[in-house]
């Protein structure tokens, strides 16, 4: 199968770096990523000497890490990626921003699922609404100003209330809006890159020259 099924914590062991592929676990002592120096890369001796990266192996990481964070495969993240070269402005901030509005990783943002995979499994099975109508295509790029709720039967779903509970304790994004009572939410504005703090430590320049070659 394309898409990876395997165990999410070895994703993040191989990349280095949190990917935020479990929710809250991923914020939690749980995570493995916490003693980094300890984690070891899966399926290599600890002991062994690591190789100095050449340029393209880290332009090639980065992409890594960038897709798997949005779950995302190779197809779908590279039309994103001619998107966002088409329009006007710097190419990778504007990779962030066509990626922060699929309705998927809206979803997730809106605490209505504990990760972006839930957050797509929720959006194919028809339980998310966009502006009062069902839209079941996870990659759905979201418009500021658009609402996002959820169908009454999704709204007695225990899953989707014990995810709500995280909005007690972290908020929402900054150009999100949400009313957990109610399970609706806006989307207000479409990110900067700056606001996504999550992706702090990817460098999306390398990105940004590794498919201009």
């Amino acid at each position: 199968m394309a898409r990876y099924t395997g165990p999410k914590c070895r994703v993040c062991r191989a990349e280095r770096c949190k990917l935020f592929l479990k929710g809250d676990r991923c914020r939690s002592g749980k995570c493995p990523l916490n003693d980094l120096k300890n984690a070891g890369l899966p399926g290599r001796d600890p002991r062994a000497r690591a190789k100095k990266p050449t340029t393209y192996g880290l332009q090639l990481a980065e992409k890594q890490k960038l897709k798997k964070t949005y779950c995302m495969l190779e197809k779908q993240f590279k039309r994103t990626f001619e998107e966002a070269a088409r329009r006007p402005g710097i190419t990778g901030e504007t990779l962030i921003s066509l990626l922060e509005c699929r309705l998927d990783n809206v979803v997730f943002r809106l605490h209505f699922a504990a990760s972006r995979n839930q957050a797509a499994q929720l959006v194919n099975h028809g339980h998310v609404m966009v502006n009062g109508r069902r839209v079941n295509i996870p990659s759905y790029s979201v418009k500021p100003g658009d609402v996002i709720t959820l169908t009454p039967r999704a709204q007695k779903l225990t899953l989707i209330k014990q995810n709500l509970e995280e909005f007690g304790k972290s908020g929402v994004c900054p150009w999100l809006s949400l009313d957990p009572d109610a399970m609706k939410g806006t989307f207000n504005a479409v990110p900067r890159r700056s606001e996504v703090t999550e992706l702090e430590k990817i460098n999306e320049q390398l990105i940004v020259e590794l498919y201009s070659k």
